[in-house]
């Protein structure tokens, strides 16, 4: 299967090959047809799956056929994804597929001033991509108007549901024109997902790639017994080998975070941390240092870390256990993009043998135990 195949448009299909895609992955493979045929979707996928291509691809192919036509730039599609750095790939990404289309297209999300944002808005956008508070600021100031909205897409919307973000979509969705079509992706989908979804979709087409569980097959698993006192140690003698060459440590809280990241650069190893109270702009350059391989391990709590797309990515560490058994499938598959091998180490103290019980009962398997590490 091609892209050619799928029926992608000859502008798109020379992004394509610019940016060295030729095979679409399963979903792309599921999902473009289904859109180009207007029907809505309800995709279970994880991140690292090729979702962003799967609806920007064919939404940048129906806008096209109208951008010629001239009329008074409106917002004709709305992405809303739960992080700034998940909307950033995602513009990114309209960007690179959409470069020979001439449509119009920004992100907008907290954190940073606003002017930049607005300026772009002014000058006219076909495609918006937002975080849901930024959004409804831009609302209420009357920068942003959704009365002409085609394609409305709900990118990571369990992570909107963690996030406390439901009630922000339900207003968004209040303005938003009946004759659209919508797309909704979830890597899980909890009873208020599903419900959301029954309240924004019409008939739509159920598209699910991998089961939650087998994302991470390709991924080898170890568990290491360590008391929280014994962890840095740990973490910093298996850093002594250079094999790990890019690794992504989980911590459960922001404090902790930046006390990791001092004890490895203490140690040494050339380390960043990212989580909410970093700002934007030092969130960026600590990924864009950690993608180039200038440092080479990142600590980051799991909404700093949703939806990051690093490629090449040797090892995730989960240095905290996390409480719910999903956000572990969330952490690992960073790794193991695309069907290639990963390495997941995970550190477990006395009182997170809980998590790693209910970790191991949504997997159906037990973790590999690495024995006294020495």
């Amino acid at each position: 299967m091609t892209f050619k195949e799928l029926n992608v448009i000859e502008p798109i299909l020379k992004a394509l090959i610019q940016e060295g895609y030729s095979t679409p992955t399963p979903i792309q493979q599921e999902s473009i047809p289904i859109i180009l045929n207007n029907s809505d979707i309800l995709g279970c996928a994880q991140t690292g799956t090729g979702k962003t291509a799967a609806f920007s691809i064919p939404i940048l192919q129906k806008l096209y056929s109208n951008v010629k036509q001239g009329s008074r730039k409106e917002i004709k599609a709305l992405i809303i994804t739960p992080t700034r750095e998940l909307a950033i790939q995602i513009d990114e990404s309209f960007a690179s597929y959409g470069r020979y289309t001439s449509l119009r297209h920004t992100v907008v999300y907290g954190g940073v001033g606003q002017r930049p944002q607005t300026d772009a808005l002014r000058r006219g956008v076909d495609i918006l991509i937002a975080t849901p508070g930024r959004l409804l600021d831009l609302i209420d100031q009357g920068y942003v108007n959704l009365r002409a909205i085609e394609f409305f897409v709900l990118d990571e919307a369990d992570r909107m549901l963690d996030m406390g973000f439901i009630h922000d979509i339900k207003r968004i969705l209040q303005m938003l024109p009946t004759n659209r079509q919508t797309l909704m992706f979830s890597a899980t989908m909890p009873k208020e997902i599903s419900s959301l979804a029954k309240s924004m979709l019409r008939d739509p087409v159920s598209v699910a790639v991998t089961p939650v569980s087998s994302t991470v097959d390709s991924i080898d698993q170890y568990v290491y017994f360590a008391e929280r006192k014994e962890k840095t140690p740990l973490l910093i003698d298996l850093l002594k080998d250079k094999n790990k060459e890019s690794v992504l440590v989980f911590s459960r809280t922001k404090h902790g975070a930046d006390r990791i990241a001092k004890e490895l650069c203490r140690a040494g190893i050339g380390t960043d941390a990212i989580h909410g109270n970093k700002s934007q702009t030092a969130r960026q350059n600590a990924l864009s240092r950690f993608k180039t391989h200038t440092t080479r391990v990142l600590i980051a709590t799991d909404i700093a870390a949703r939806g990051l797309d690093i490629e090449q990515l040797s090892h995730v560490v989960n240095y905290d256990l996390p409480d719910v058994p999903e956000t572990y499938i969330h952490r690992i598959g960073r790794t193991g993009r695309a069907g290639y091998g990963g390495v997941a180490l995970s550190f477990c103290d006395r009182e997170e043998l809980p998590q790693l019980r209910s970790i191991q009962k949504l997997l159906g398997k037990k973790i590999s135990v690495v024995n006294a590490h020495n």
